[in-house]
C-alpha cells in the first residue's frame, strides 16, 4: 500500500499498474493511471488499520492530495491479494469525504507550517 502512493507521488504510472492484481490489471490502463497521478499532488498518507492473513489482506487508508486548488481525502478499505510471492491490490470501498477548497493564504495542508501559496500551490 505505501508503495503504491509513492508511486502516485512520483508518477510512476508502470509501478502502480503492475502492483494490480492480475485480474484487475486489464481494466486500469496505464495511461489512466498517469493521468491521474499528474492531476493529483499527494501530501500525506494516513495508515488506519493494516490487516495481512496470507493469502488476502486488508489496508484502510486516507490518502490526501490536492488538485485545482482543493484538498481532497481518498479514505479507502483495500483488498490485497499474494500473486506470485508479492502483494496486489484487487479492489476498495470508498468512503465519502468532503472536498475543500485551500485559499492562497491559508496554511499548507501537508503540514508544513507554510502558506499554501509558498508550499504546494502550483
Amino acid at each position: 500500500m505505501r508503495s503504491r502512493y509513492s508511486a502516485y507521488c512520483v508518477k510512476d504510472a508502470d509501478y502502480i499498474h503492475n502492483t494490480y492484481s492480475s485480474a484487475k490489471r486489464p481494466d486500469n490502463s496505464v495511461g489512466d493511471i498517469a493521468a491521474f497521478a499528474d492531476y493529483a499532488k499527494f501530501i500525506k498518507l494516513e495508515v488506519l488499520e493494516e490487516i495481512a492473513n496470507e493469502p488476502s489482506g486488508v489496508v484502510e487508508f486516507k490518502a490526501y492530495y490536492i488538485a485545482e486548488n482543493c484538498l481532497y481525502t481518498l479514505h479507502e478499505r483495500s483488498n490485497f491479494i499474494v500473486e506470485q510471492g508479492a502483494w496486489k491490490y484487487v479492489d476498495g470501498e470508498l468512503y465519502d469525504t468532503p472536498v475543500t477548497k485551500v485559499g492562497r493564504n491559508d496554511l499548507c495542508p501537508c503540514g508544513s507550517n507554510k502558506k499554501y501559496k509558498k508550499c504546494h500551490a502550483t
